[in-house]
């Protein structure tokens, strides 16, 4: 199980996890999104299982509590299926395994390997035997610390991706590396205060593996955990040395993975109580579209104001009517705003309208009419 529902393998600037392949930092990003009432319904099965886990490790007879623990991490693999990035997992396998290793034999195989292991009886031909009794304890311990884990992840982590959404200055490697230097203090240390960067939740190997989609092997840094929040933090961090990172989407609020140094403002994801169901980037566009026409500098106002001011020179010179004018300067606005909505109408014919001449001729016929 170590291999799969706890193992990243990083490969330059992507990252699989459980056979599937995603840019670095996409699971930690998402796991920036899990809402507090799913951490809150995945605490209610974690208590559940933690009675296990605690009788399970001091080596106490469990048979009773495993069929209330199995339910409780099935019930929390529901809750989880639906919620990136843990809906990646291939829960119908997780399930399956769940569901046959929650025994009360697989338990007090479990208390008998425990008690082997530390008395240093335990023979190394004798670990097979313990197979199931070992991924018991392993699914008992990571789910059961589940949703503590992933608060205290979101705990640590919000506040430096708020400070790293803010980096618009430099969003590449090198500018989150100065970024990362001035947030984490440089000595290394597990002392309280950053204990959960500590090294000790996690392993590392280097295995030439052919990755999901290929043909031929690559050799990858492989990584396993004992918990989510080590995974999470480290997916975030070798997304950090490649220039991926989070960024707060300005519609939806939700956070979603920059992979390149362009300021994006807004995810793909569907826009909340959007009746066309639209994309953020979609309404975002609009909006800044919308932003776009406001500016003074907009070309479409450039060409009204120059026309304005010619209209404005020629009153003064006494070379054109001041009715007149009026006039022309009343279809300019009205010109000027069809091509604000008309983008159609901006890119084809509002420029050769909006001519001195052209506009003379028109407001003449207008006038004679």
């Amino acid at each position: 199980m170590n291999q799969e529902l706890m193992t990243l393998d990083f490969w330059q600037d992507t990252v699989i996890y459980e056979g599937k392949t995603f840019p670095v930092g996409t699971l930690a990003c998402d796991a920036l999104n899990v809402p507090a009432d799913t951490i809150a319904k995945a605490n209610e099965q974690c208590e559940k299982i933690n009675l296990l886990l605690g009788t399970l490790n001091a080596g106490q007879d469990a048979c009773a509590l495993c069929p209330m623990a199995r339910e409780a991490t099935l019930a929390m693999l529901d809750i989880l299926s639906e919620t990136p990035p843990f809906s990646y997992m291939d829960i119908s396998k997780h399930r399956e395994r769940i569901e046959r290793v929650f025994t009360a034999d697989n338990a007090l195989k479990y208390v008998e390997f425990a008690t082997k292991a530390a008395t240093n009886s335990l023979q190394f031909e004798e670990i097979q035997n313990y197979a199931e009794a070992i991924t018991l304890q392993r699914y008992t311990a990571v789910c059961g610390h589940l949703a503590y884990s992933l608060g205290e992840y979101q705990t640590a982590m919000l506040d430096f991706a708020e400070k790293s959404d803010c980096n618009e200055a430099d969003r590449t490697a090198e500018g989150f590396a100065r970024m990362f230097g001035s947030y984490f203090t440089p000595e290394f240390s597990i002392a309280e205060g950053n204990a959960w960067m500590s090294v000790a939740n996690n392993s590392v190997q280097y295995v030439a593996t052919i990755r999901p989609g290929e043909k031929v092997a690559k050799l990858v840094k492989r990584m396993h955990y004992v918990s989510f929040v080590g995974m999470f933090r480290s997916d975030l961090f070798e997304g950090l040395c490649v220039g991926h990172a989070p960024k707060k989407c300005k519609i939806c609020e939700k956070w979603f993975l920059t992979t390149n140094a362009r300021h994006t403002k807004y995810c793909g994801g569907y826009a909340p109580g959007d009746k066309l169901h639209r994309t953020c980037r979609q309404i975002g566009n609009l909006k800044s579209r919308e932003q776009r026409e406001l500016a003074d500098d907009h070309p479409v106002k450039q060409i009204y104001e120059k026309r304005l001011n010619t209209i404005n020179r020629y009153v003064k010179r006494g070379t054109l009517d001041a009715d007149l004018a009026e006039v022309m300067k009343r279809l300019a606005k009205d010109k000027m705003l069809r091509a604000l909505s008309n983008v159609a109408y901006a890119k084809g014919d509002y420029e050769k309208e909006m001519g001195q001449a052209a506009l003379l001729n028109e407001s003449l016929n207008y006038r004679n009419t």
